[in-house]
């Protein structure tokens, strides 16, 4: 699931050269998507994370367009306090529409494990596993065996070089900003039937998004896939055996990998 967080977060930053701190906004918004859908239609969350995925895809590639696309080219500090906000508005605007009651997604299999080897594992974080794995599986695929996703992934490596390839810059920017909030939208329709939620609850995402791009490699799908494996390991790790230093142990490892392999585990060199 941190990889799926950590996906969409790793393109923007790679192809737009921004950090979205809207993208926790994103996820909250997909939760709240899927959970209004199944309580008030009786929609299955699984069934209905496609149209979820779509609506926020939508909504990214609007926002990119007419948006953030009007300050790109301005300092990074300018992009950062700009989804800084919209992130804030968002969560201030849940809250009102919302409140801060606690809810989660939970269709009649929700409580149903499957038993292997004296393990209980319960079918919906099977589901959310899978399904996270297909989607980072898919747009890999995408990104190196599609016309748009070598376009993509030009744009990242250099924009000037891709505009005299006849790339049109604009379209990919927020193509590429609409996809990342579909995966985030993944994320929060999966994070909403594996956990309680509510608005103020989903900023500690872009923290996490950050740490697994860091730890992965920018503009890697394999890298923010295995820099989520690792992270959760870790975390949950040391959330068992009650470690009361478990963030200051995972940021240090952060640290040194900054220190030792500044691009990360799969990182390369050529993304801003």
């Amino acid at each position: 699931m941190l990889g799926l967080v950590g996906l969409g977060f790793s393109m923007v930053w790679g192809v737009l050269n921004i950090i979205n701190l809207a993208h926790a906004a994103f996820i909250m918004l997909a939760a709240y998507a899927t959970y209004y859908a199944w309580q008030g239609a009786g929609a299955d969350p699984f069934l209905s994370l496609p149209f979820t995925m779509l609506l926020l895809f939508l909504a990214g590639y609007v926002l990119q367009r007419y948006v953030i696309n009007r300050v790109l080219q301005s300092s990074i500090l300018t992009t950062f306090l700009l989804t800084f906000g919209l992130e804030a508005l968002l969560v201030n605007v849940a809250l009102q529409l919302f409140s801060a009651d606690i809810r989660q997604t939970k269709p009649s299999y929700a409580n149903v494990s499957m038993v292997l080897a004296g393990l209980r594992l319960p079918y919906t974080q099977i589901g959310a596993v899978v399904i996270a794995l297909g989607l980072t599986i898919a747009l890999h695929f995408f990104l190196d065996h599609t016309r748009t996703g070598n376009s993509i992934r030009a744009v990242g490596q250099d924009r000037i070089a891709a505009r005299l390839m006849g790339i049109d810059i604009t379209r990919t920017y927020a193509l590429t900003f609409g996809i990342g909030a579909a995966l985030a939208a993944a994320a929060g329709a999966l994070l909403s039937v594996t956990n309680g939620f509510q608005p103020n609850t989903f900023s500690v995402y872009n923290v996490l998004a950050f740490s697994v791009v860091v730890l992965g490699g920018l503009g890697s799908v394999p890298g923010a896939l295995i820099g989520g494996l690792a992270f959760g390991l870790i975390y949950e790790f040391a959330s068992v055996y009650a470690l009361p230093q478990r963030d200051v142990i995972i940021f240090a490892i952060l640290i040194v990998v900054l220190v030792v392999k500044p691009t990360g585990l799969f990182g390369r060199e050529g993304y801003r």
